[in-house]
């Protein structure tokens, strides 16, 4: 079998399974942030203190939002409604806490591509580009709409 047939199958059948790639990055994601906004929630005041250490502004607002964006946004990722829109407020906290919290541990580019936080914000990216793909509730209102 040619190399170029070989390619060719393999991009269709990545292809005709990315509705299930975007299902289970989702199912694997969602879980995180609403853990850690479940967490910021419950220890409120820590995440509060935590935030006026890194010296920003207002940490009792910013720790709201962030709390709320993971949380909120962690659920709807969940079952995949809204997906392209809550995906922007996530990878937004994502930047917020690498510019924040993680840049000062990051001595190259090598360093920069393994924090987590970067990951996530790829994969926010890769949401709000792509949606949910069909195995969502966006998916499902959607084609009720058209």
């Amino acid at each position: 079998m040619p190399f170029s047939t070989v390619c060719s199958s393999l991009a269709t059948f990545a292809q005709n399974r990315k509705h299930e790639v975007l299902l289970l990055i989702r199912l694997t994601l969602a879980p995180i942030f609403i853990q850690t906004g479940l967490g910021k929630f419950m220890h409120f005041h820590d995440t509060v203190g935590f935030f006026a250490s890194l010296g920003l502004p207002f940490p009792m607002i910013n720790a709201a939002m962030a709390t709320a964006t993971e949380l909120i946004g962690g659920t709807l990722l969940l079952v995949g409604l809204g997906t392209q829109l809550v995906a922007l407020p996530l990878a937004f906290v994502m930047v917020i806490a690498i510019a924040t919290a993680k840049l000062s541990t990051v001595a190259g580019f090598s360093d920069f591509i393994r924090l987590q936080e970067w990951d996530y914000f790829v994969m926010f990216l890769i949401f709000a580009t792509m949606g949910a793909g069909k195995w969502s509730l966006d998916h499902i209102f959607c084609r009720k709409k058209a």
